[in-house]
C-alpha cells in the first residue's frame, strides 16, 4: 500500500506522465514491483496509459 501511494506521489508530481523505467529511476522499487503496482492502478481506473512507440506513459486521471 505504501508502494502504491509512493508511485501515486511519483505521478502527480509528473502532470507530463512518466514511463516504467522514468518511476523505476525516481523510486526505491524494483521494475516488477513498478509493474504489478501500474496494473492495479490501471484496474481501478485511476492511471491513464499512452502508448508511444515501444513504451508507455502513465499518467493520473
Amino acid at each position: 500500500m505504501a508502494n502504491e501511494k509512493e508511485v501515486v506521489e511519483l505521478l502527480n508530481k509528473n502532470n507530463e506522465g512518466l514511463t516504467i523505467t522514468e518511476i523505476v529511476d525516481k523510486s526505491k522499487f524494483s521494475r516488477s514491483t513498478i509493474r504489478t503496482i501500474l496494473a492495479k492502478l490501471e484496474g481501478a481506473r485511476k492511471v491513464k496509459v499512452k502508448i508511444i512507440g515501444m513504451a508507455k506513459l502513465y499518467t493520473l486521471k
